[in-house]
């Protein structure tokens, strides 16, 4: 059967009928797919113009509008799930790159507006509308309304719909950026004719054969009243370099070590926000919580916390005036963390530049988050305890069971959870769904899943050291994990937590996996002599450049398909999600520009996904249970309705 498939692929795949492998190219090009696969070939802009245009605009405009996705200040969950796992360095990069690419424009649409609506959008870019607060748009995006360096973009060669969807942004407060925010006040001082008017006349006009944007922004004129953008600030900042104070003594330098295994900056940092001042929001079936200020301020920190209090939030899961904490802390697995360490870490803490941020309350259905709700769960789900070390076991067995039960707490993710949202520990370790993201964390005691034997150790550590394996990447949640934490795991942590992870396979029987009980009319679907040929051409055109003819990956870059275990799960949530959403692999110390995959939800069908994928499950040696229409859409509306 895979013959067959194999054949089928060779005859229909669009990128070569011989199914000789083309080189590869390593380059920014290639890394940016993920971004070209909407904003079209070299960022030219996508087809319909909704997806716009990025080759040539200033770099510290793409810049700020990366930023402003990824931290929520400009709305689009697309975008900034792609952005989340990557640094300001390689967002800078990415913006360079794009911000230099001279191409052809092309001509604008005829106009379909009055003459008299086109005058008035023409007086307002070139006169504006000072009784009003309102500059002409000439004022900050040059006479030629191309743009000015190094954060103001051109105004031409965009279709209306999208100049209309981002003045209508601005005023909604969808479209936000750095305070202060001049575009939102322009924009709200317009009236809906003035917006009809100035985007039609805009939409109308040619670009200048020399598009480039403007060396520096044009003088304010004399008396005129100078609009401040904070913009250009974060533009000017581009290239500053951030100095991290070094922790004060021994203890919390071991203490900041300590707090990279543990992840604790990714939570308790809000996008865009300064470290560990909390803010971020934590979604659960039960409504959404904001970590909290670990930071020494007295007022909204731990300024005025002890030793003795951090120890009975860490160990006990509860808070200095004796509120029971939420478990979405995950106390149940930091419990088992040392004195000694969670004395290290509150010494790092404190070393930490004070932040004066209140913490946010939690959102939570009600009885949930309430005292008596809390202490009802904890009386049934929560101990707490100390880790034990086992002294038949050796010294790296021990560590790395610490790591993985403890600091690391990889159970609150690889563990499934009950209706009251508690790891059900008679399954520790066996995989489940994470709650709300709907991203599997796969089983660590299964080799048919993320379980580790001599077979898959190198390709587990190195995914966990870089991000990259040959046959994964790290996407989802785990992308967070790997950039937060498990890149700055020393090498005998690694070890000891490679020889924990192995001990877990060889002390549970491996089982087969089961045949699928879906439907014979269901497994069939997508295993059709057409289907497959029309699976094989979508993969030609969209995937084989990247992942390679026969599935085989590029090291380093792509993941192989072929005899790879995550393309083989029995539970297709990662696949069907890495498809949908695209991604890249987080930005590590060992892999600072990763290559990006795009986003196939705006390109293929959901029929037309799940072809693909059944197709991949079952070529190059590959044998798995087909994807349906329903597990594609299903997913695509759970991520929708977040």
């Amino acid at each position: 059967m895979n013959k067959l498939f194999l054949k089928i692929f060779c005859l229909f795949a669009a990128t070569s009928l011989s199914c000789a492998a083309a080189p590869f190219d390593d380059s920014m090009a290639q890394r940016v797919q993920a971004c070209t696969g909407c904003h079209g070939a070299q960022g030219r802009a996508g087809p319909d113009g909704y997806y716009p245009r990025l080759a040539g605009k200033p770099a510290g405009y793409l810049y700020n509008q990366l930023l402003n996705m990824r931290e929520g200040r400009r709305h689009y969950a697309l975008m900034a799930g792609l952005l989340e796992p990557l640094s300001n360095t390689y967002l800078l990069e990415i913006a360079t790159y794009f911000s230099e690419l001279e191409l052809p424009y092309l001509p604008p649409l005829q106009a379909s507006a009055s003459q008299a609506v086109l005058a008035r959008g023409r007086k307002l870019a070139t006169q504006g509308a000072p009784v009003h607060g309102v500059p002409p748009c000439q004022q900050c995006h040059g006479e030629a309304l191309t743009g000015a360096a190094p954060h103001v973009p051109g105004l031409l060669g965009l279709p209306r719909d999208y100049l209309n969807a981002q003045l209508g942004g601005w005023r909604s407060g969808q479209r936000r950026a750095q305070s202060p925010d001049c575009m939102g006040h322009i924009a709200n001082n317009l009236s809906n004719q003035d917006v009809a008017a100035v985007t039609h006349w805009l939409a109308a006009q040619p670009v200048p054969a020399s598009a480039k944007p403007l060396a520096a922004l044009p003088a304010w004129p004399a008396g005129a009243k100078e609009i401040r953008c904070g913009s250009a600030a974060v533009a000017s900042a581009m290239t500053a370099v951030t100095v991290t104070p070094q922790p004060a003594t021994p203890e919390a330098v071991r203490g900041a070590y300590l707090a990279r295994l543990g992840n604790c900056q990714t939570c308790h940092t809000a996008m865009g926000g300064t470290p560990f001042a909390g803010q971020r929001p934590i979604e659960t079936p039960f409504g959404t919580v904001y970590s909290t200020n670990l930071t020494p301020d007295p007022a909204t920190g731990l300024g005025n916390w002890t030793k003795d209090d951090f120890w009975q939030a860490l160990h006990h899961g509860q808070a200095k005036d004796g509120r029971l904490l939420s478990p979405v802390f995950p106390y149940p697995s930091y419990t088992r963390v040392t004195r000694e360490d969670a004395d290290a870490l509150f010494a790092h803490l404190q070393s930490l530049p004070a932040v004066n941020q209140a913490n946010r309350a939690a959102q939570m259905r009600w009885p949930f988050g309430t005292q008596l709700a809390l202490r009802a769960w904890r009386a049934l789900f929560f101990n707490a305890q100390t880790f034990q070390p086992d002294t038949a076991l050796s010294a790296d067995w021990n560590r790395g069971a610490y790591l993985v039960n403890g600091l690391g707490h990889c159970g609150e993710c690889h563990t499934p959870r009950n209706l009251l949202g508690a790891t059900q520990q008679t399954h520790a370790l066996g995989g489940g769904i994470i709650p709300m993201q709907n991203w599997l964390a796969p089983s660590l005691l299964s080799r048919a899943a993320a379980g580790v034997d001599p077979e898959h150790l190198e390709d587990t550590l190195q995914l966990l050291k870089t991000g990259n394996a040959l046959h994964d990447t790290a996407n989802g949640p785990m992308a967070l994990v790997v950039q937060g934490s498990t890149q700055y795991l020393n090498a005998s942590d690694l070890r000891a937590l490679g020889v924990y992870l192995q001990s877990l396979t060889q002390s549970v029987k491996q089982v087969q996996p089961e045949p699928s009980a879906r439907p014979a009319a269901a497994k069939s679907a997508n295993l059709t002599p057409a289907a497959l040929a029309h699976a094989a051409q979508l993969y030609g055109k969209h995937c084989a450049d990247c992942h390679g003819q026969h599935g085989q990956g590029v090291a380093g870059a792509y993941p192989a398909l072929a005899n790879n275990r995550a393309v083989l799960l029995a539970d297709t949530s990662n696949l069907v999600q890495t498809v949908l959403h695209g991604g890249f692999a987080p930005v590590t110390q060992a892999n600072p520009r990763p290559f990006g995959m795009p986003p196939m939800m705006l390109t293929l069908s959901d029929a037309e996904i799940a072809q693909v994928l059944s197709f991949l499950r079952n070529s190059w040696g590959n044998q798995a249970a087909p994807v349906t229409e329903s597990d594609v859409s299903h997913l695509r509306e759970r991520q929708a309705s977040r």
